[in-house]
């Protein structure tokens, strides 16, 4: 694993992965990284929340594990199950050799267990980065049984006994507010808030993610994804749409942004009809000079 010194030197290996962290969230994801701590990460949908665990993945050489939360998740989906094909098989397998039944004990080892993502962090220990990815689309039952195995990091299986993590995992939960998280949850956590980034900025993603594409068209597009997002649309587009409506302009013949290439490819960046329509209504002023 790659140590880290300091939020600076985090920004840099995080740019290395193609993720431009500001200051603010470097900082958030050191403490987390030092402390032990885990972060909660908020923002509207598509600010790259989950991207900023994939990158601190990559930049730290950490083990990526990401529990995808939704409605009606429950324990047994997020820790373990048992493999029940597997038992089956044992128990086929040793009465086809003798007289003898498997025992609870045979068929209930740690063999026939089936990870879920909340296992496999409390073993990998702080060997993984652990992604709760959209916490606000789980319950509160969910949410409330999160916090006792975020306080420990240890699971207890009543066939097994207590696993526990030699040195708990990072861990960073994404929240897009669907609903308010407890505060409980909250007290636990780092916080940072990420917020669409300024057009030059977001240029300069653009220009990460996608180099091919060229640098006065990532700044006419960014400037025009700024507008697009002030137009209060239904599903305002997010950073990974603004990358490839930078590549699908890329693609087509021609240079620049004008009105016509922006609304032959407008089903790139923008994804919901009403709004399809709003935007192009305003594609004059969207597109100004760009």
């Amino acid at each position: 694993m790659t140590r880290i010194s300091d939020p600076e030197a985090l920004q840099r290996l995080l740019r290395e992965q193609a993720y431009l962290a500001d200051r603010g969230l470097a900082t958030a994801l050191f403490l987390a990284l030092e402390l032990g701590k885990p972060v909660l990460l908020e923002g509207e949908a598509g600010v790259g929340k989950t991207e900023v665990a994939k990158a601190l993945s990559a930049a730290t050489g950490r083990r990526l594990i990401r529990l995808q939360c939704y409605e009606g998740i429950d324990a047994s989906q997020a820790l373990y199950e048992w493999n029940y094909t597997r038992q089956l098989l044992h128990i086929r397998a040793l009465t086809e050799v003798s007289e003898e039944r498997a025992t609870v004990e045979e068929l209930f080892g740690p063999e026939f267990l089936v990870e879920r993502p909340l296992l496999a962090a409390v073993r990998a220990g702080s060997e993984a980065i652990l992604l709760i990815d959209e916490i606000d689309r789980a319950d509160d039952e969910f949410e409330a049984f999160l916090l006792e195995v975020l306080a420990d990091f240890a699971v207890t299986i009543p066939e097994v006994g207590t696993i526990q993590a030699a040195s708990p995992p990072t861990v960073i939960l994404t929240s897009n507010r669907t609903r308010e998280l407890h505060d409980a949850l909250k007290r636990r956590c780092l916080y940072h808030w990420i917020e669409y980034p300024a057009p030059d900025r977001e240029a300069e993603i653009v220009r990460a993610r996608a180099p091919e594409v060229d640098e006065a068209l990532a700044t006419s597009i960014t400037a025009a994804v700024a507008k697009i997002r002030d137009l209060a649309l239904t599903k305002p587009p997010g950073i990974a749409e603004t990358i490839d409506w930078a590549r699908a302009l890329g693609a087509v013949s021609g240079t620049g942004l004008t009105e016509q290439r922006a609304l032959d490819t407008l089903g790139a960046i923008v994804k919901d009809h009403d709004d399809v329509a709003r935007v192009r209504e305003a594609i004059a002023d969207v597109v100004g000079d760009g």
